[in-house]
């Protein structure tokens, strides 16, 4: 009997010193939980020394997405080189580290993650993006090596409180002080431009051509006589009855394969044109009073659309577009189209 006690007691204390190993390994991240994390961010911006969603370097971007799996690294792509276990091209998996030599310098200067198939996810001059090992012409000459980590865990991310909408006018990231704010307060108290989830504006971010037309129809309120036609667009697109009016009221037309582009970036010669159409500012008074001493350095007066672009420079409410160029084919970004909207509305 008093063997028996005495195996049963030796039997729960191994099982009470296994168990907790046996309860880490079953937290183990697999390889590819790290790649599917990792393309989450694709198309962040890129940005010199930055380690956050508003901007990643090569190594910040690293350093984000292992943090998650609590796994911690090292600052540079230098430094994370010197971590983990070697592997061999061809044995590449899932959510290894892949490092490049002699980009903007001498020696080991790049890191991203493997994501199968030799495509690599990096935080790149044009934002974190995917390139392919054996076909991309400038990273694949520069491939130096690999490494694989151990030991990732999975970390819950904290729950995030959900934030009402901004219906003040008053974002996190539109200061009084910003040229546009006085556009930007003034349409969204009147409920035409919305916000995001942090209750910030963006006033940086480009504006599409689907969120122009539901925009400006907030304004005019045009009901479309039919449903929207176009390839690209389902009569279920959120800004599909909007899309269809602008486009049935030549304000905003189509392409000519069928499509509408609807989440086509939006140009600063389309913003000055689209605003031109729908509120008629080129024929207002003051603007053909102002017109003629109104000028842009880079739009010559030949330029199919300088009177749209002049006269939004002429009836401009706020200080956005009273700049000596206007640069009319970059994007136009959302604290743009608040200023012109703005003033385009105010046209007598």
């Amino acid at each position: 009997m008093k063997n028996r006690i005495l195996l049963i007691m030796m039997m729960v204390l191994l099982f009470s010193v296994v168990s907790p190993f046996l309860s880490t390994e079953a937290k183990a991240t697999a390889p590819d939980d790290i790649a599917s994390y990792a393309l989450k961010f694709k198309g962040t911006p890129y940005k010199f020394g930055g380690t956050t969603t508003a901007g990643f370097d090569c190594s910040g971007y690293i350093l984000h997405v292992f943090k998650n799996f609590g796994i911690s690294l090292p600052r540079t792509s230098a430094e994370q080189f010197n971590v983990g276990t070697p592997v061999s091209k061809s044995n590449l998996q899932e959510g290894d580290l892949v490092f490049f030599a002699n980009t903007y310098k001498p020696g080991i200067s790049h890191t991203g993650i493997y994501l199968g198939d030799g495509d690599v996810i990096s935080a790149e001059s044009k934002g974190v993006a995917i390139s392919n090992l054996d076909t991309n012409p400038y990273w694949g000459p520069k491939y130096a090596g690999a490494k694989r980590l151990s030991g990732a865990t999975s970390v819950t991310p904290p729950i995030q409180a959900v934030l009402p909408p901004v219906t003040d006018g008053e974002f996190v990231d539109v200061a009084a002080t910003h040229p546009a704010y006085k556009a930007i307060k003034s349409l969204n108290t009147s409920g035409i431009i919305n916000g995001f989830e942090k209750q910030d504006f963006r006033p940086n971010e480009s504006i599409t051509r689907g969120q122009a037309a539901a925009m400006v129809n907030r304004v005019l309120q045009l009901e479309p006589s039919g449903a929207v036609k176009f390839t690209d667009v389902s009569t279920t697109h959120r800004f599909a009855k909007d899309i269809a009016a602008m486009n049935q009221s030549g304000i905003i037309l189509g392409y000519t394969n069928g499509a509408y582009g609807v989440d086509d970036t939006l140009t600063k010669t389309q913003l000055a044109v689209i605003l031109d159409r729908a509120f008629k500012m080129s024929e207002s008074s003051k603007a053909q009073a102002s017109t003629s001493s109104v000028k842009y350095l880079d739009i010559p007066s030949t330029f199919w659309a300088h009177k749209p672009i002049v006269t939004l420079k002429a009836i401009d409410q706020t200080t956005v577009f009273q700049t000596s160029r206007y640069y009319e084919s970059k994007n136009a970004n959302r604290s743009e189209f608040a200023a012109g909207l703005y003033s385009a509305m105010r046209v007598k």
